[in-house]
């Protein structure tokens, strides 16, 4: 990544990584909520009216969610394990990749959600398309766009931006 004027490799690692933190906080609360909300779905009335198709979606958006929330969560605690290990740039690196794993399954788990209510509100065919509809959603935001802007423009952004 760029250096910012009069910026050495350590100052540019620290505020990579607490950029990468900061991103962070965004995802882990969605995440963390959707975790919650899904843990007490068993327990409502409705519950017992489920299909076998949908208590396996139901439990395998649950677990997409956990997984996701580990993800999202792991960078903050590889930190505090590497502390003084001198290790910053391999964090930096491993982190920022965990991070986009577990983004990438939040948009499973959020794709997940809406395919679980939309098929027990109303059926599996009104479902299915606004699955798909909400991956692709999920998928354009969170990659298409900005894998489109690196391809575009590439490295002609400034030398002095970290984006």
């Amino acid at each position: 990544m760029p250096i910012e004027p009069d910026e050495d490799e350590a100052t540019r690692l620290n505020r990579n990584f607490d950029d990468l933190l900061q991103e962070l906080r965004v995802s882990q609360n969605g995440t963390q909520i959707l975790f919650a909300f899904l843990l007490t779905v068993p327990f409502s009335n409705g519950f017992t009216k489920t299909t076998d198709f949908q208590r396996g979606l139901y439990l395998t958006t649950l677990l997409l969610a956990a997984l996701s929330a580990a993800m999202l969560i792991a960078p903050a605690v590889m930190h505090r394990v590497l502390f003084h290990k001198h290790l910053k740039a391999q964090l930096v690196h491993v982190a920022s990749r965990i991070a986009l794993g577990g983004q990438a399954l939040l948009t499973l788990t959020v794709t997940g959600a809406v395919l679980l209510v939309a098929d027990y509100i109303y059926s599996l065919t009104v479902a299915i398309p606004l699955g798909v509809v909400t991956l692709l959603w999920w998928v354009g935001w969170f990659f298409a766009v900005p894998l489109g802007m690196k391809a575009r423009y590439g490295n002609r952004a400034s030398t002095t931006s970290s984006t």
